[in-house]
């Protein structure tokens, strides 16, 4: 019932941004490549990991299993004449590959270790430089190759390397709101007063509408902030945490977080990096709380919500 109360909400969102125009017609099929691909998303956010590795129980079928995630790019990429090898090649080769690699290479003993680093490289890299973003391309649609990657990458580290204390669960609790909101009111007094100091925002004067507001709440809890606390905080600081300590764990994935914003834009934006460096401390400080990630998620999207609103 919550997946179907997503996906309905996401298509009105769809509908409300005219996302049909921007992508030249062909809404229903472009959306129906959308929810296979956010269905693991959300399943693994209710214990689908653990449901696979007792389905799964050969070594082929556990690395042939993502291959199925270049399904989506299929349906939504042959009728509108825009498929490419490249990108389909692409979308079998990075999960197969990953599963590949955990499971007839698993690292041993505790901490990252070099598969940990590879895997990581290969599902970060495609997306700081949207070297995938040819594949989807039509305006809208950019967040689209992240949820395979991200698909890729749940496999990956939850059911073939079977990693721990991830906290990648949508079962959402009072506290994982409480704790979220409490590390981004710590944060905005440094975000706002540094920000301005900086000139890197502005305020702005108009007063976003509820739906407004809301739908962006949505998109970037989902789209932006779920993606990217998995990768930093339930993957790089859980990997790091056993071989530096958790305070010097948190500190360089802070760090990391931090600079994979130098992009934003080129050639090197030092202060969003310094900005979301010091953002990342406290997303870092809400997902160590219970180790849960809705908890990281809620602070990182309430950031990048009130400064896309309310400032500019």
């Amino acid at each position: 019932m919550g997946f179907v109360l997503l996906v309905a909400a996401f298509w009105f969102a769809a509908d409300h941004f005219e996302v049909s125009k921007r992508i030249g017609g062909g809404l229903p099929t472009a959306f129906v490549s959308f929810g296979l691909l956010l269905a693991p998303y959300w399943f693994f956010g209710f214990g689908t990991a653990s449901a696979l590795r007792k389905v799964l129980t050969s070594s082929a079928a556990r690395v042939i299993a993502p291959a199925t995630l270049v399904i989506p790019y299929l349906l939504f990429s042959l009728p509108r004449g825009e498929f490419a090898w490249n990108f389909a090649v692409a979308f079998v080769a990075i999960p197969v590959g990953l599963a590949a690699m955990f499971e007839f290479l698993p690292p041993q003993g505790t901490g990252i270790s070099v598969q940990d680093v590879v895997a990581l490289v290969v599902l970060g890299v495609p997306v700081e430089f949207r070297l995938l973003g040819g594949s989807f391309p039509h305006p809208g649609l950019g967040s689209i190759p992240k949820l395979l990657l991200m698909d890729a990458g749940l496999y990956a580290f939850l059911v073939v390397r079977g990693l721990e204390r991830v906290g990648y669960d949508f079962r959402v609790k009072l506290r994982d709101v409480a704790v979220g909101l409490r590390e981004w009111a710590f944060f905005a007094p440094f975000g706002i007063v540094i920000g301005l100091a900086l000139h890197f925002i502005v305020p702005q004067a108009r007063w976003p509408t509820f739906a407004e507001a809301a739908a962006a709440y949505l998109v970037t809890f989902f789209f932006v902030a779920i993606p990217e606390e998995m990768f930093f905080r339930g993957l790089l600081q859980n990997l790091l945490e056993p071989r530096l300590g958790r305070v010097k764990a948190l500190a360089v994935t802070a760090v990391i977080f931090g600079l994979s914003h130098f992009n934003k834009p080129l050639p090197f934006n030092w202060r969003y990096v310094l900005l979301a460096t010091i953002a990342g401390v406290f997303y870092g400080r809400a997902w160590l709380d219970r180790r849960r990630l809705a908890t990281s998620g809620i602070t990182h999207a309430t950031v990048d919500v009130v400064w896309s609103l309310w400032f500019r």
